[in-house]
């Protein structure tokens, strides 16, 4: 793998991972995918949020069509934004050589 594409170790990636491990037990817990409980939660926003996520195969897309059959009470939507609420993910988005991309 192109080290531009490697995955960014150490102590952020373990912080995100921990994000990522409480925002699937919600998903879990709901009886929904992580997927499903993403977009539930866009949806649940507001009316002119519109998520338009990308789908790798038609299973993807049944999937995320999925979430409009996840309903999200408001303790369920305040659960989620105290796991991770903006600016909890930790570390760059992308590795250096892809950051240099971006905004160009």
């Amino acid at each position: 793998m192109a080290a531009w594409l490697a995955p960014l170790p150490g102590r952020d990636f373990g912080k995100n991972l921990a994000l990522v491990d409480q925002v699937n037990a919600l998903a879990r817990n709901k009886g929904c995918t992580p997927s499903q409980l993403a977009l539930a939660w866009l949806l649940a926003r507001a009316k002119d949020i519109v998520p338009i996520p990308g789908t790798s195969s038609t299973a993807r897309l049944e999937e995320n069509a999925g979430a409009v059959n996840v309903h999200l009470s408001p303790a369920e939507l305040e659960a989620i934004e105290g796991i991770a609420p903006k600016g909890a993910a930790c570390g760059q988005r992308y590795a250096p050589g892809m950051m240099e991309m971006v905004n160009r």
